[in-house]
């Protein structure tokens, strides 16, 4: 039986700028950095970044591989066709108060972020890394119920519309 996932595994295109977003705007350190040589040609770095408690994220950046292409979209959404919070990755803070620090840190750092967005359960702040990945930071702010299993219609929103998960400011 699974305990948890092990890691995320996603793509770069350039891996300096990445460990600098991860490590140094977002505090998760590199644990595991690897090069691996392509027999065919061309290497692959390999970095796993630990999101906190046990949780890691990992990135391959290619570097002249054979096959692969030079130019490709490491966002996912963009390169789908799908809006940005389709695909996107959430680490949860313990508090309110944890989340609204965390948001001034990422405005300090010149990150454009979203306002708290209040989801009735939870309360998130979007954000975007520099691959063009969706992240987000939440927090749970109550208990689930037996109601919240049940699927139903909860909100009513449009696509041609502004967002609230899109709305990133740089204050």
């Amino acid at each position: 039986m699974a305990r948890a996932y092990s890691h995320v595994g996603l793509s770069t295109r350039d891996m300096d700028a990445t460990r600098a977003f991860y490590e140094d705007v977002l505090g998760f350190p590199a644990v595991r950095c690897d090069v691996i040589e392509i027999e065919e040609g061309g290497r692959l770095r390999h970095v796993f970044f630990d999101a906190g408690d046990g949780q890691l994220l990992a990135f391959i950046e290619p570097r002249d591989v054979r096959g692969l292409p030079r130019e490709y979209e490491a966002g996912i959404n963009r390169g789908l066709g799908v809006p940005d919070a389709f695909y996107h990755f959430a680490f949860e803070v313990d508090s309110v108060a944890a989340l609204e620090a965390k948001r001034a840190d990422l405005i300090t750092k010149g990150v454009a972020v979203t306002p708290i967005v209040d989801h009735e359960w939870m309360r998130s702040i979007y954000f975007k890394d520099p691959n063009g990945l969706m992240l987000e930071f939440a927090v749970q702010t109550r208990p689930l119920t037996a109601d919240d299993r049940v699927m139903q219609v909860r909100e009513r929103v449009s696509l041609r519309t502004p967002s609230p998960v899109t709305d990133f400011r740089r204050e």
